[in-house]
């Protein structure tokens, strides 16, 4: 069935439209949903809770190094106890200068992969697996797949492992800044510190699809991070969502809200255009206009909902191969170092 975007015929065998049907100016009309009912005040206090964890980083042996960069094993404590682990990279030549947090896709993360490169020289970075996630968060007891995932404790806001991964994004922030003290010599702070009483350190997120939308929920709270890029962000606009049908693991939110319509009540305090509405640090946005895993009107509700200085780099489709995918990936890490050179530099 061929979808046309700017233009372009996509042929693909989707039972529904991943365009849904929109242009790039309707896509721009669509607004974030009212938040709900303490909204601010859940997430402000689940900030704080991941803020009293001593994240206790632990670096294992170098693993790899490539494009300037060396790559370590790594491992924290997050909220609830649990031990994570990911990957710290480091320059393998001279100073420290910027700081990262990078979130993966709804696959998980098996290896750094494309996340490094780091958009800037002297860049360094944690890439967290968020529990259950990848090749070093899968825990018993959390699903480790996508459609399972996405439903775990979602019977309660307290419990739906959204807003754990989240606080496990804020405590791969604070583990980085324990490990990479170079980050903060200008304020002459006890490394052991509380992160946000040594003086308002800032990093740079970026995320793609689910890592996008819990780059959208994590960064309203926490104003060590001076900036952000999201990549088809995921979780934008649910109400909406649970109207479009899709590949991705929000197909099965719609198949769990049919028999289970009562989750509404739990959904709107993870809505990455609601949050998006209380960002106030500038933020690269790379929706796309044909996505058949994340529907376009939830990422672009995202954008628009942005609150700070925002800046949109559309792309043609995600989750999807065609014969633009190189030109464009280039053209967003472009967009990547001017956006965190003018934000970081």
């Amino acid at each position: 069935m061929p979808a046309f975007v700017h233009g372009l015929p996509f042929d693909h065998g989707f039972p529904f439209d991943p365009a849904y049907g929109r242009t790039l100016d309707q896509l721009l009309t669509i607004a974030a949903p009212a938040p709900p009912e303490g909204f601010d005040t859940f997430w402000r206090d689940r900030y704080e809770a991941a803020l009293r964890v001593a994240t206790a980083p632990a670096v294992g042996p170098q693993e790899d190094e490539r494009d300037g960069f060396r790559i370590f094993g790594v491992s924290f404590t997050s909220v609830g106890g649990l031990r994570l682990g990911g990957w710290l990279v480091l320059p393998a030549e001279g100073p420290v200068r910027y700081g990262f947090v990078i979130g993966h896709g709804y696959g998980g993360r098996q290896e750094p992969g494309r996340d490094v490169p780091l958009p800037l020289p002297g860049g360094a970075a944690i890439l967290p697996c968020v529990r259950g996630m990848g090749s070093r968060s899968r825990r018993p007891g959390i699903p480790g797949d996508a459609d399972r995932h996405v439903l775990h404790g979602i019977e309660s806001r307290d419990t739906y492992v959204i807003g754990d991964c989240v606080a496990d994004l804020w405590c791969a922030a604070s583990a980085l800044l324990d490990l990479v003290p170079e980050l903060v010599p200008e304020l002459g702070a006890d490394p052991g510190a509380d992160p946000v009483a040594r003086g308002g350190v800032r990093l740079g997120y970026a995320g793609e699809s689910f890592g996008g939308g819990l780059g959208a929920l994590a960064l309203p709270w926490d104003d060590r991070f001076a900036c952000g890029r999201l990549t088809v962000p995921t979780f934008g606009n649910h109400p909406l969502r649970l109207t479009l049908p899709c590949a991705g693991s929000g197909e099965a939110v719609r198949a769990h809200y049919r028999d289970h319509p009562e989750v509404m009540d739990v959904l709107p305090y993870f809505d990455a255009a609601t949050a998006a509405s209380r960002i106030r640090v500038p933020m690269l946005v790379a929706p796309a206009l044909f996505d058949p895993s994340v529907p376009p009107p939830g990422q672009f509700a995202v954008y628009n909902a942005l609150a700070g200085p925002r800046e949109l780099h559309v792309l043609t489709a995600g989750h999807f191969d065609h014969a633009g995918n190189e030109r464009e990936e280039r053209e967003l890490r472009a967009a990547d170092r001017r956006f965190f050179a003018e934000r970081l530099g």
